[in-house]
């Protein structure tokens, strides 16, 4: 549970829209070159479309706002992904897995997938002055199923070399949406109020930025439409962190990073109210050494403290209350080599975790990465790495179900790819072809007591291969007025359970799918700018067999007008799912049909 700033200011240097090129980190797992992604986050897609346009990624989307969405990479768990935030990890002591829809997305500017380290990193998206010391935005946005986006933020330069911006956002909707046997989705309306600040700040030889973010939200669980649920759940998530880096010198830097986390899950039912209470602390130092110009060596230590209380409700007040904590480390010390036409960084990092009343668990994690150009503007690049997975504690301690004996799932990562990056004429050509393949060993799976059938434990007997190919081509221009472009993205991924003695061996694991394309193109012309967006996924089983394929379109067509000194007002309309397609991307959770959202926004 790591992380270090130097992380963060090199992803903001690095976050634009397609960036194909590798950048040196020092990230959750010591120094690597990595394997990234960035995508620019529009403000009229959610966080689940934002990220459907990677092919090696699936969401796991339960269905509408009020839905929980998940993410994982190139065939494993979403409690394996890690997610960032300006560097530093969102956690999850409880189940692992972090809710997108808690995110405050609408204050990131890009989101960075990270093939090596195995983790999405949102940055915020920084302001930017051209009229004055403040700047700001207001919009609001409706829409189907009785949709209501507000949103606003505000922000000050405070010197030439500090500035700081505050945000408040909202999301109202009755979620109501129609299935394709004529009834309509219940349970699934949201409340949601999303606020934060952030301060940022330039030093001689460096950078900070401090940030504090809210999110509430009050929501229906509205389960499968086998079984429908009434249940509710609210949350209530602060968190405050820092981030700061300084050059001492050419020879040596610091980065150190810190973060409070208090979030409260409150969880309604017929069944009894929980209330889970996290509480978590982190501590992250980063020190690099600039031994020649083609030489540098970083160590880093990161300490997590983690907490977990829960408390069952009206059912009985003494059965199934429990609390815990964790204490987590990593230590990592890495080296990186520069050469003209090669790159090298190589890594080892050591990383434990020690609960509270049980089990301490330690591990040791080389990785390795590489880049060779072979002309300008054409490089090869590979990785390999070796990664774990600490249980979780409702895996470890949930009463009557967990099972305080687990092992830490462990994994290898590897990947060699192509990158082509040239400009012709008016036109930014880029091009990219990956092939990778993924071992994940002691995968924590539920099967039943081999002496009562009926019930049911986590034990250390899966396995998982996966192995694909990602393929991305993508052509912008620029001219006169016009600006756009297109691109693809296609996918291929066989992730097989190999696990013994498996109902589903040598099967597709389920949901994640065989093939994924993502079309895209965008045009725009003195404001006036259009977007469509093509999704695909083929291929795709579950535990009780093959599921159907789907397709959906997006189109968003809008128009700025600008107000000379007093800023720019633009309107915009979109059109989601536009061919009407009833799909689900979890089985019984059906996702919503055409749907419509249009707006008008203000920034001065």
């Amino acid at each position: 549970m790591l992380v270090s700033f130097l992380s963060a200011a090199l992803l903001s240097i690095s976050a634009a829209p397609d960036t194909l090129q590798a950048v040196t980190v020092v990230a959750d797992r010591g120094v690597v070159v990595s394997r990234t992604d960035t995508v620019k986050i529009s403000s009229t897609l959610d966080i689940a479309s934002t990220l459907q346009t990677l092919p090696g990624l699936y969401v796991g989307d339960y269905g509408g706002c009020s839905g929980l969405k998940s993410a994982s990479l190139r065939g494993f768990g979403s409690a394996h992904t890690a997610i960032y935030v300006d560097g530093v990890r969102v956690g999850n002591i409880q189940s692992g897995q972090t809710d997108l829809g808690n995110l405050d997305l609408a204050s990131f500017g890009s989101v960075v997938a990270d093939y090596a380290q195995n983790s999405l990193s949102f940055i915020t998206a920084r302001p930017e002055f051209h009229n004055g010391p403040v700047t700001g935005t207001a919009s609001l946005q409706g829409g189907s199923f009785g949709t209501w986006k507000p949103y606003g933020n505000i922000a000050f330069r405070l010197s030439p070399k500090v500035s700081l911006g505050a945000h408040v956002g909202g999301l109202i909707t009755k979620g109501a949406f129609p299935l394709s046997d004529g009834t309509v989705r219940g349970n699934n309306d949201m409340k949601q109020i999303q606020a934060g600040a952030d301060l940022f700040g330039l030093l001689s030889g460096g950078d900070y930025h401090a940030k504090v973010s809210y999110n509430g939200a009050e929501r229906g669980t509205p389960g499968s439409i086998a079984w429908p649920s009434t249940d509710r759940q609210r949350d209530k998530n602060l968190a405050v962190q820092g981030l700061f880096r300084k050059m001492f010198g050419t020879f040596y830097t610091l980065s150190i990073s810190s973060k409070l986390a208090l979030d409260n899950l409150y969880y309604f039912s017929d069944w009894g109210n929980n209330e889970y209470k996290q509480r978590e602390f982190q501590l992250n130092t980063a020190h690099k050494f600039r031994i020649k110009d083609w030489w540098t060596v970083t160590l880093a230590e990161d300490l997590t403290y983690d907490s977990l209380g829960k408390d069952l409700g009206s059912t009985d007040p003494n059965a199934g209350a429990y609390s815990k904590y964790r204490l987590s480390g990593l230590t990592a010390v890495g080296s990186a080599f520069r050469f003209k036409r090669f790159k090298a960084d190589v890594a080892l990092e050591y990383a434990y975790a020690t609960d509270q009343d049980a089990g301490t668990w330690r591990n040791l994690s080389p990785s390795v990465d590489l880049r060779f150009t072979l002309v300008e503007g054409l490089d090869v690049v590979a990785f390999g790495r070796r990664a774990y997975r600490t249980p979780t504690f409702n895996e470890l301690y949930y009463p009557g179900y967990g099972n305080p004996d687990l092992k830490p799932e462990d994994a290898w990562l590897t990947d060699v790819g192509v990158d082509f990056v040239r400009p012709v004429g008016m036109w930014a050509l880029k091009a990219r072809l990956d092939g990778y393949y993924n071992v994940l060993n002691n995968k924590i799976i539920s099967a039943p007591l081999p002496d009562d059938p009926w019930v049911w434990l986590p034990y250390n007997v899966g396995k998982v291969n996966a192995w694909g190919a990602d393929l991305l081509a993508d052509a912008h221009f620029a001219r006169g007025g016009w600006k756009g472009g297109v691109s693809a993205r296609y996918g291929w991924q066989k992730a097989l359970d190999k696990t013994p003695d498996s109902a589903t061996l040598n099967e597709q694991i389920p949901f994640v799918a065989r093939h994924t394309l993502v079309l895209g193109a965008d045009a725009d012309w003195k404001g006036l700018s259009l977007n469509a967006v093509f999704n695909l996924r083929a291929g795709r089983r579950d535990g009780t067999g093959e599921m159907p394929d789907w397709n959906t379109l997006d189109l968003t067509l809008g128009k700025s007008f600008s107000l000379r000194k007093a800023g720019v007002i633009g309107i915009k309309a979109s059109a989601y799912n536009l061919l009407g397609t009833h799909y689900e991307i979890i089985r019984d959770y059906p996702m919503p049909g055409r749907s419509f959202m249009a707006g008008v926004e203000y920034k001065f």
